[in-house]
């Protein structure tokens, strides 16, 4: 009987907060999940947000950035035009918008900006939308910042 699946060798290495995966296609990703406040982490586990669906993910060409159901995007790394870590600490949490700039958070902490050109494609529950600037929280900003350069 022949297989109906094709074999593909997955390798993954669990690193604090990010993951890097290698694939028989010799891509290499890196994923930091985005971070959340203790009491918010609960929170958004109530309202189906779990932090586990929550994520940035780094590839040699691509960025893709996903909080659960309520907002993913995936853009070329080409496109990040600036990336810097922000000093302000915004009072919301969740997924917040208005004319092409967007924070993707579950915590005030490690705010990571990343401003694009041309202006991506993003969707938020569903509904596309302009993404000028993506302000998303990460534990560790200055790796990320690192890795976009």
């Amino acid at each position: 009987m022949r297989a109906l699946f094709s074999k593909q060798t997955h390798v993954s290495y669990q690193i604090d907060v990010c993951k890097w995966t290698k694939t028989m296609s010799e891509k290499i990703t890196k994923r930091f999940q985005i971070y959340f406040d203790p009491w918010y982490r609960v929170l958004s586990f109530l309202v189906g947000l779990p932090p586990s669906g929550s994520y940035i993910e780094l590839s040699e060409d691509q960025v893709k950035v996903r909080m659960s159901w309520a907002f993913r995007s995936r853009f070329p790394r080409s496109a990040v035009s600036e990336v810097s870590v922000v000093s302000k600490k915004p009072l919301s949490r969740g997924v917040h918008g208005f004319c092409g700039r967007w924070l993707v958070n579950g915590s005030g902490k490690g705010i990571l900006s990343i401003k694009l050109n041309p202006v991506q494609r993003a969707y938020v529950m569903g509904f596309p939308v302009r993404l000028k600037e993506l302000l998303i929280s990460v534990e560790n900003p200055s790796e990320v910042v690192e890795i976009l350069r």
